[in-house]
């Protein structure tokens, strides 16, 4: 996809928020926008936004679109197909002089994976409004806060609450994305229709324990909290695949961080920190996998003589898509001869936090051994074709029952 060349690195894509590498990609969308036939701005939170005028001017919008930033090392298909898919959409109506009942946004958000600063969403819940204004005091790996990013963009960090969206504004949101999974293709099938995405905690765990010298500290007499993290990640593991909770409602746990500090080969660690992802289905599985891994991570600390923290960086509860608009976009499948799969997300998107907004739907695309986060993330032409014509008969669909812009108005 287009937008895939702009990366922070020569040898991996790496674009995160507010970079010269996201700078540039802007630029590019924005050109792209234009050249479909939108007027472009770029909000308050960092979103760019493109409008596509209804008929009546001023209408409610459809908000069609993902994210542009990636995660280190990543795929080039990963939040941006959805920004191209949705700018392809809207030029659709565009070179045919279409207008519709309704606005079309397309919208390039600017941070869901928290690959800069340690909380992710943050562009989109500033959309949604649910955004905490102290988000901005937040800093990325080399010690920059988001207010200080922002300021460098030529962004204003006490206006992030300004990109609030009003009651009206927006009736509906769309979010075409690569599956990330294996579902699709092991059934042989192109597109599928999303019914809800899971619950997540964002955890992070630090053991304190006392440096010291690698060779002259006895194994019996330091207090060293390497072990601990590691005991601790093997918890997390044993919970979410095999215990009382394994199994059940999508459980999974992820250690994606691990640092030992100060980080040197011949000093005992003072200190240990990892980071936990937790997700399932529902909320109340979540937590209750949360509970038990932190019920043994206090235990691992108390008998190994250590000090611990476990903070929650981050919470999102399930979010189902809307019934209905799933209903329409599985009709518009149909009608490229594809069959109706329905099926959750165990990944988390933009559209669990524009929910708080309006209602939400979500179209999966088929992606090569379900992987993503992944140079080898890879998508074929024809099923971006079909997903390309399936959201152009969502929106016709959507403009023949307009009943639903004006009760969501």
């Amino acid at each position: 996809m287009g937008a895939a060349p702009f990366s922070e690195a020569d040898d991996m894509l790496v674009r995160r928020f507010l970079t010269p590498a996201h700078k540039a990609a802007l630029d590019t969308l924005k050109f792209w926008m234009e050249e479909a036939g939108m007027s472009v701005r770029l909000d308050p939170a960092g979103n760019l936004v493109g409008r596509y005028e209804g008929e009546p001017p001023g209408a409610p919008a459809l908000l069609i679109g993902s994210h542009i930033d990636s995660v280190r090392n990543g795929g080039r298909y990963d939040g941006a197909l959805g920004v191209m898919l949705a700018v392809d959409l809207i030029e659709t109506f565009y070179r045919q002089g279409r207008r519709l009942p309704f606005a079309l946004e397309a919208i390039a958000f600017g941070d869901e994976e928290g690959s800069r600063f340690p909380a992710s969403m943050a562009c989109s819940r500033a959309v949604a409004g649910t955004v905490d204004p102290y988000v901005v005091e937040m800093t990325d790996a080399d010690g920059v806060s988001l207010a200080e990013a922002y300021a460098a963009f030529g962004l204003d960090p006490t206006r992030l609450v300004e990109a609030a969206r009003k009651p009206g504004e927006v009736f509906a949101f769309l979010e075409a994305h690569i599956e990330q999974g294996p579902v699709l293709e092991a059934e042989g099938l192109a597109l599928g229709v999303v019914t809800a995405i899971a619950a997540q905690k964002r955890i992070l765990v630090r053991f304190k324990g006392q440096a010291g010298h690698a060779g002259t500290t006895p194994m019996g007499l330091r207090k060293d909290p390497g072990p601990a993290a590691a005991e601790a990640v093997l918890a997390l593991e044993r919970i979410c695949r095999e215990g009382p909770l394994g199994g059940i409602d999508g459980l999974v746990g992820t250690v994606g961080r691990m640092t030992a500090l100060p980080g040197a080969f011949n000093v005992i660690p003072g200190a240990a920190e990892f980071s936990m992802d937790i997700r399932a289905e529902t909320s109340a599985t979540r937590d209750a996998a949360v509970a038990a891994i932190t019920a043994e991570i206090e235990a691992i600390a108390e008998r190994r003589g250590l000090k611990v923290s476990v903070t929650l960086m981050q919470e999102l509860a399930e979010s189902p898509c809307d019934a209905d608009l799933a209903d329409l976009l599985a009709a518009a499948v149909g009608d490229l001869d594809q069959p109706d799969r329905r099926l959750p997300s165990g990944a988390g998107h933009d559209a669990m936090v524009i929910a708080d907004l309006c209602p939400t739907a979500m179209l999966f695309i088929r992606c090569e051994g379900g992987i993503s986060h992944n140079p080898a993330e890879a998508v074929t032409d024809a099923d971006c074709a079909l997903a390309a014509r399936a959201m152009v008969g969502f929106v016709e669909k959507l403009a023949m029952n307009n009943d639903f812009s004006k009760t969501q108005a």
